[in-house]
């Protein structure tokens, strides 16, 4: 294994003239296929461990949430076809003679995550599940028979993460977090989960595209509908008006065109687009830290749905990430930190076939003492794996 440390020579972030944040919040389409396989995955662990003390080979990281059809009104709407929820790739249904529940413990976990985060879909009613999980080849199940103190990493995948985050990406992140809490919906119910936030900064002014429908149930007119757009645009005006280190525009569901009636409006039956606008697919929506920051090193990893004890293209994107966060938090006088992992399929995961990390100081650091520390935290790290990996398989890392 190969540890290289650099001294970046980057602007920070915070410095540069434009920066690019999007985050897609909890009920479009693409979060919802990531959530929805993690828990699957995390599920399909606890039944593992449960009957065999380990955990099998899994991973649940090809879904695909198509798009129903809904008819809508001021004041009401129904669906006209349900949304498919495709839930694949391989997972282990058989052991030593016990056959384990695959398909009941994907489906019922699937309707479950919707009924804890959403108001109006009923996930028996409202969603078809197509479950299209398939025994995996004999070479990625021998992984999990191997003996030694790690797994053998299941692919050839590469990861990055960065930290900290920005003043912009810390706003994009708890705006979406805020508008889909229980606090704000139980405030104004008539809004939807499927929440999307596009951030531009441009030297001190930030402008933040928001798209959010509203819920025709509760909402009788198009005069209601602007008049309550109005009133939310305020509320979040004022929430960033004490938060936000930028001179703020908030613009909300800019597609909108008063006199067009029903075209002319943002309106969900459910809440999520999936209901007749927008399919939805893993690794398509948020990285691992829950933003799409186009001007920072993204992984192309899909991560969610993997198995969190040998595939690496899951276990070292949040290892960058916590790798990342520590050298920051741990190591004096670094301004910003980067850590790119690269693994090879059959070596044990602790065992990276390189760690690259670029730090970079603030203008009187030492770098050389940087450079020592930022070693020992990225051995550290390794060394400690498998606490990362329970971490994993009880869920404390939700897709979302």
């Amino acid at each position: 294994m190969q540890i290289v440390v650099n001294e970046s020579k980057e602007i920070p972030m915070e410095e540069q003239a434009v920066e690019i944040v999007e985050r897609k919040g909890i009920g479009h389409p693409d979060t919802v296929c990531d959530a929805v396989m993690e828990s699957i995955s995390v599920a399909l662990c606890r039944a593992y461990l449960e009957e065999f003390g380990a955990i099998l080979h899994h991973n649940i990281d090809k879904g695909m949430l198509v798009a129903g059809r809904a008819e809508k009104w001021f004041g009401g709407g129904r669906l006209l076809q349900p949304m498919e929820l495709i839930i694949g790739d391989r997972a282990t249904a058989e052991f030593e003679g016990h056959m384990i529940p695959v398909e009941e413990i994907a489906v019922e976990t699937a309707r479950e995550w919707f009924r804890q985060n959403f108001r109006w879909i009923d996930p028996s009613e409202d969603i078809f599940y197509r479950v299209v999980l398939a025994p995996t080849s004999d070479e990625l199940s021998d992984i999990f028979a191997r003996k030694g103190t790690h797994r053998s990493a299941n692919d050839t995948s590469a990861a990055i993460g960065y930290w900290p985050l920005s003043a912009v990406e810390q706003t994009v992140l708890d705006l979406e977090v805020w508008l889909n809490s229980r606090e704000f919906k139980d405030r104004f119910p008539e809004t939807g989960e499927d929440v999307k936030i596009m951030g531009v900064r441009q030297g001190r002014g930030l402008d933040l595209t928001v798209a959010m429908p509203l819920m025709c149930a509760r909402i009788g007119s198009e005069e209601e509908y602007f008049s309550r757009k109005s009133l939310l645009q305020q509320e979040m005006l004022q929430w960033a008006e004490s938060r936000v280190p930028y001179d703020t525009a908030i613009h909300l569901n800019t597609l909108d065109a008063p006199g067009r009636g029903l075209g002319g409006v943002y309106l969900s039956l459910l809440g999520t687009s999936a209901e007749d606008a927008d399919s939805g697919q893993v690794g398509r929506g948020n990285r691992i830290n829950g933003l799409i920051s186009v001007k920072r090193p993204l992984g192309a990893e899909a991560a969610a749905g993997k198995n969190p004890v040998s595939h690496i293209g899951k276990i070292y994107n949040i290892l960058a990430h916590n790798m990342a966060r520590l050298l920051y938090e741990q190591i004096e006088g670094v301004r910003e930190a980067q850590v790119c992992i690269v693994g090879r399929i059959g070596a044990p995961i602790d065992q990276p076939t390189l760690v690259g990390v670029s730090v970079l100081p603030q203008h009187d650091a030492d770098f050389t003492s940087q450079r020592h520390a930022a070693e020992a935290i990225v051995r550290r790290e390794l060394a400690g794996l498998d606490r990362l990996c329970r971490q994993l398989i009880r869920g404390d890392y939700p897709f979302g």
